[in-house]
């Protein structure tokens, strides 16, 4: 489905990506891991359009992206939750979600899936006219996915979805994540908690300074020494 080939990013003199290859095949979860500034948030800001390669190319279903910008490549079928989750403030739960559906026509899609994003997130349902400021760390990583659904991609880029949770709510956040992928919704996770993204992965890639320096599927990077002792605190 996703194909990176060769792809470098610089910001400014700093090459922060070098020639990074990878691919995500339809209906996998696959995984980013890495230390702080390896370069994982960059590859997703970079295949959602907001940030250009250097050189090398993205290919998507097929078609060429490297130079598309954001909007064209969310109607192609890319969603990104960026990192922070970045709700908008002053607006409410329902405004937020009508965000995700902002190049649709479909309306009668659309209800059915904002009915099967208040099944996996019941709580938004509940918080429906509430300021989305006002929502706690969870239920606005749960509003950012929803609302990323809401656009129906084929591919979501999640960064981080986890970051700044309770432990309960992070068990949650990542059913929901698999219940997601089960539906027909490939995923393409960067995530600090590589335990619990390499339990849930099909397969995985490991950042380091800009470069991939190991892949494998999720269980061979859990059984791995090397990422044991580097990420997993083993």
């Amino acid at each position: 489905m996703l194909e990176i080939k060769d792809v470098s990013v610089r910001y400014g003199v700093i090459e922060a990506i070098k020639r990074v290859s990878f691919e995500v095949n339809e209906g996998e979860i696959v995984t980013l891991i890495g230390a702080n500034g390896a370069g994982k948030t960059t590859i997703l800001k970079t295949i959602s359009g907001l940030l250009r390669s250097s050189n090398g190319s993205i290919t998507f279903k097929g078609r060429n992206i490297t130079k598309a910008d954001a909007r064209t490549i969310v109607k192609a079928g890319i969603s990104h939750v960026p990192e922070g989750r970045h709700v908008f403030g002053g607006m409410s739960v329902k405004e937020n979600l009508d965000m995700g559906a902002f190049l649709r026509k479909d309306s009668k899609a659309i209800e059915e899936d904002l009915d099967r994003i208040f099944r996996s997130f019941p709580v938004l349902k509940e918080r429906l006219n509430q300021d989305a400021a006002t929502l706690s760390g969870g239920e606005q990583q749960m509003l950012a996915m929803g609302r990323s659904l809401l656009s129906s991609p084929d591919l979501i880029l999640l960064d981080e979805p986890s970051m700044g949770l309770a432990p309960l709510f992070i068990q949650e956040i990542f059913n929901i994540i698999e219940e997601v992928n089960k539906r027909g919704t490939t995923v393409l996770l960067v995530e600090q908690n590589a335990n619990v993204a390499l339990e849930i992965a099909d397969r995985g890639y490991v950042f380091e300074t800009g470069k991939i320096v190991a892949a494998g599927t999720g269980k061979e990077l859990l059984a791995s020494d090397e990422v044991q002792k580097a990420y997993l605190g083993g």
